[in-house]
């Protein structure tokens, strides 16, 4: 039986949903107005209804990020949210605060028909126990948690296997666990589980250790590179995640197109190879007029993070700025322009960028090209040869892209037969979903045949979402009269039923998901706020878990002495190549190292090695 898998992408308005559909996404997820983890990408309910209208013309689905933690003040309002996301079409929304599941449990009957819950990957989800216990309480999916490997992810799925999981296979990277980042809130009163991250993460830092010896100098050193998992998405796959999420719903719709674009032919690429192991879950499919390419939109470098275990080169220390792709090194300088050694073509307007000797990255525009000499806008005075080169615009790329619009087609087959004295034409999309129309023509034998024409009239799909695959006509239709206004009118009619066929499919929503309860998982003694109990449903539902506390969420001033801010897989003694259980140097420092920001501010670094994982304190 096949397995049904999903392309997950981001829209950070109706604009790119539309898009991300258009280029291969089976599902794309969004922000409403208000309670979504990212705060700038807020939406209407009208765009996100038309959304949904578009999506399921494919059977695409539209999920709402409703992931933030909620105050008293909020929770009724955020009901009224949900109860008008389910009037809009929306498949699913994805829920941080518990206090949404226990409105859901005690508001049942007056709530009505819901979409489906999925856990967001601000529930921290690390472990089978954690995902077994949110499948009891009606979780249909888990998104899973970044740093997580693909033998976790297996490990996962063998103990839950009726869980959907979720994971990211692109963009951007929290260097904390999400949902357990206090950081952005105790500097800047900025909450991450409020969706306002201040990117604490790509800031510069200086690490010094216990004797005030500086190590590192006003570097990134919390800065990841992006996520990349192109390669690696049969070994997801096969390790039972079925969607396969994209981040990114602050970025542009060119980042949208060229992502989704190019993991969408990933997918039918393996799709096509799997010998029915697995399907799309929807229809239709894309012709772009580029060839994706995902070094050419954002980027800081890519790294597959934890996939297979802990790696090196997962960090960048000089920018957490785009890089692009890199095209060359610097060959000769001469005056206001220079040369390239390398393979690339260049464009007016191309930007360029480069790590200069003080470890920065300084970046121009290309004003002109002359047989592959570059001439800036102004020269950068650091610029050396031998120095390597990226571009972060490439101005070609990007015209291709905005040339690129609705360019997902729905092949359909089509088979005109008769019946007695009634035609019967039917359309069929992948031989599962049909719809046929019967019409009662009193129609007289052909003088010539007419099977050329008839083809010709069925297969005018027009402005449709649909392309003619195939039209089949029986000999005996092909024997009788039709004329091509009449063979319109039931191309129309067959296009109109397909229509109502594919939108009751897509209306038919997955039920709140039912298992047996499981313990809820604690978190270490100390740090009770890492439950992000930031109202009184929230604190009823985890009195009813058998939590015994009235701890505030962080947000709410829970006082704790040196607080935990961030819980990190990433090491930062690792990154540096002082892991001695793995086998790197014996540093000569003296720990506590710690991490000094620009204004002072310190943050002691534990390296708790028996769960390999880096605990940032705050000092203030």
């Amino acid at each position: 039986m096949s397995r049904t898998i999903e392309l997950l992408a981001p829209a950070g308005n109706l604009a790119c949903g539309i898009a991300a559909i258009d280029h291969g996404a089976d599902a794309v997820y969004i922000g409403a107005e208000r309670f979504g983890a990212r705060a700038a990408a807020g939406n209407t309910l009208e765009d996100i209804g038309k959304l949904c209208t578009y999506a399921h013309k494919f059977l695409a689905r539209v999920y709402v990020t409703v992931n933030t933690i909620l105050y008293d003040n909020e929770t009724e309002e955020t009901l009224r949210l949900i109860r008008n996301l389910a009037t809009a079409g929306v498949d699913a929304i994805l829920v941080q605060d518990m206090a949404i599941v226990e409105l859901i449990r005690e508001r049942r009957a007056e709530l009505g028909t819901l979409p489906a819950l999925h856990a967001s990957t601000q529930t921290d989800n690390r472990t089978p126990e954690k995902v077994r216990w949110l499948r009891g309480l009606g979780f249909n999916r888990v998104v899973l948690a970044r740093e997580l490997s693909a033998a976790e992810i297996a490990a996962i799925h063998r103990a839950v296997p009726d869980v959907e999981l979720e994971v990211f296979v692109h963009g951007a990277l929290c260097v904390s666990y999400s949902g357990v980042c206090y950081a952005s809130q105790h500097c800047f009163g900025r909450s991450a589980n409020r969706g306002e991250c201040a990117q604490f993460c790509r800031l510069q830092f200086d690490l010094v250790d216990a004797d005030n010896r500086v190590i590192e100098r006003g570097r990134h050193l919390l800065s990841l590179k992006d996520m990349n998992r192109y390669d690696d998405i049969e070994t997801l796959l096969d390790a039972g995640a079925v969607s396969l999420k994209i981040e990114g719903r602050l970025k542009n719709i060119e980042y949208v197109k060229n992502v989704t674009a190019a993991y969408s032919a990933r997918l039918d690429d393996i799709v096509a190879k799997s010998n029915g192991k697995y399907r799309r879950s929807s229809i239709g499919r894309s012709r772009c007029a580029f060839t994706p390419n995902l070094h050419k939109t954002f980027n800081r470098g890519f790294t597959d993070y934890f996939l297979d275990g802990r790696r090196h080169d997962i960090s960048s220390f000089d920018t957490p700025k785009a890089r692009g792709e890199f095209v060359g090194t610097v060959k000769e300088i001469r005056g206001g322009s220079f040369n390239v050694a390398g393979t690339a073509t260049f464009s007016n307007g191309d930007g360029l960028c480069f790590i200069n000797a003080d470890h920065r990255l300084e970046g121009f525009r290309v004003n002109k090209v002359l047989n592959n000499r570059l001439f800036p806008q102004k020269m950068p005075v650091s610029l050396r040869s031998g120095m390597s080169l990226w571009r972060n615009s490439d101005m070609d790329f990007e015209r291709q892209l905005a040339r690129s619009g609705n360019c997902r087609k729905i092949p359909v087959d089509i088979r005109m037969s008769r019946n007695d004295d009634a035609f019967v034409l039917t359309a069929c999309v992948d031989g599962a979903h049909c719809a046929s129309v019967v019409f009662d023509d009193d129609v007289q034998k052909a003088q010539k045949p007419q099977r050329d024409n008839i083809v010709r009239q069925l297969s005018k799909l027009g402005n449709t979402v649909y392309e003619c695959a195939s039209v089949d006509v029986e000999p005996a239709a092909a024997e009788c009269f039709i004329p091509s206004s009449r063979l319109a009118d039931m191309r129309r009619a067959m296009i109109e039923k397909l229509d109502d066929v594919i939108a009751k499919e897509a209306s038919q929503r997955a039920d709140a998901a039912e298992g047996g309860k499981a313990p809820m998982p604690l978190y270490p003694a100390g740090y009770p706020y890492l439950y992000n109990i930031s109202n009184s449903a929230a604190r009823r539902f985890y009195r009813r878990e058998g939590l015994d506390s009235d701890a505030a969420a962080f947000e709410q001033g829970t006082s704790v002495p040196h607080p935990l801010v961030m819980q990190c897989r990433y090491c930062l003694r690792h990154a540096l190549g002082f892991c001695v259980k793995n086998g790197g140097r014996r540093p000569s420092w003296h720990e506590p190292l710690y991490l000094q920001s620009a204004d002072g501010r310190r943050f002691r670094l534990q390296f708790d090695c028996s769960k390999c994982q880096m605990n940032i304190y705050a000092e203030d």
